[in-house]
């Protein structure tokens, strides 16, 4: 049966930390619930590993607990929380067939033979596998290693939860969206626990329901790919998610307007209210939400284009803007522009974020 992962720990690897620094992972409260597909997303070294070696229980916190379904597991072994956990490299006997290495955790729980069979012929079908299961695993290529490492993860019909770490990286990029969509169709059909550690944010989008977006330690957002688009909660999320990321210019709040730099941009009633106020501000806004207007349009910024590039499906324009360079997104067709071209761009709309502090202001 999946179950519910509730994490209240912190974690350092050396003894007595004393500064945010010291710590792997920065105290947090965190529940993943039963069934649900999850997403550990951020740059290497942010403590998105550490987070899932402490919950198949490869490592230990040095405060807290992990409990699974209300129950306490902080100091039992991987084999006791009944968790599969695939690796960046596939883990699997050379020397067995397919089906030898899908029945193996079977037979070590020493389950009746045609029991093993069933569930065998079960998951190699759901993986596409049944055509290999007389092949010897030695010679199979990295993506078919790959789905018999999950396999071995699937087969035991009692497991908990499947921890990936980055389970993609060594497979080749045509072949990473077929095992993504894989893996979706398997948490539609089984309902496990599933999290998936990844830098990659087309990744962690597509897979998972719930992201949970990591930096130096810390979980600063958890969220659909619509609210960490829309809404990021941090600036580094603002940067992170996003190609490219978010736009961030200083500004601050004066009554019912916006200063950016020499410009002052009138706000909504509710963004005026929103920002009473607030001084040291940051605007974000999305580069598909910037747009290039007549330079009459109240409440535009005036801009210098820095460069102007047809993505195929788009057009980047990058612009410096009051001291910032800023991008924006624009439809095919709509925008010819040159590298020292004066534009103006519009800026504040309902799509637009404002920071105090690196965070959200709520």
């Amino acid at each position: 049966m999946a179950a519910r992962i509730d994490l209240d720990l912190a974690h350092a690897y050396a003894p007595n930390p004393q500064q945010d620094s010291d710590y792997a992972l920065l105290p947090l409260k965190m529940t993943f619930r039963a069934g649900g597909a999850y997403a550990l997303l951020g740059p290497s070294g942010c403590g998105k590993t550490t987070m899932l070696n402490i919950m198949s229980g490869l490592v230990q916190p040095s405060h807290g607990t992990v409990c699974f379904d209300g129950v306490d597991v902080t100091h039992k072994s991987p084999q006791d929380r009944n968790i599969a956990q695939v690796f960046q490299f596939p883990v699997i006997y050379d020397t067995m067939t397919v089906a030898e290495n899908l029945a193996f955790p079977l037979r070590n729980r020493r389950m009746p033979e045609d029991q093993i069979q069933k569930r065998v012929g079960q998951i190699a079908e759901m993986l596409e596998l049944n055509g290999q299961l007389n092949q010897q695993a030695s010679g199979l290529a990295a993506d078919a290693k790959q789905k018999i490492s999950l396999g071995r993860g699937l087969v035991r019909p009692d497991v908990a939860a499947i921890l990936f770490d980055e389970p993609l990286t060594v497979i080749d990029p045509h072949l990473k969206w077929q095992l993504r969509r894989k893996l979706k169709q398997v948490h539609q059909e089984l309902k496990l626990t599933l999290i998936y550690v990844t830098h990659d944010q087309v990744e962690a989008l597509t897979f998972a329901e719930e992201v949970v977006v990591m930096t130096r330690g810390r979980a600063v957002q958890v969220g659909s790919a619509e609210a960490l688009f829309e809404r990021p909660a941090h600036t580094f999320v603002g940067h992170f998610i996003g190609s490219p990321g978010m736009n961030f210019l200083p500004a601050h709040a004066e009554g019912e307007h916006l200063v950016v730099g020499a410009q002052r941009l009138t706000l909504s009633p509710s963004q005026a209210e929103q920002l009473r106020g607030a001084t040291e501000l940051k605007l974000g806004i999305r580069p598909e939400y910037v747009r290039l207007v007549p330079a009459a349009t109240p409440g535009s910024l005036p801009a210098e284009v820095l460069r102007w590039q047809d993505l195929g499906t788009s057009v980047l324009v990058t612009a410096r803007c009051e001291g910032e360079v800023v991008r924006a997104r624009l439809p095919l067709g709509e925008a010819v522009v040159q590298p020292g071209d004066g534009v103006h761009l519009s800026v504040l709309s309902a799509h637009s974020c404002f920071y105090k502090a690196e965070e959200l202001v709520a």
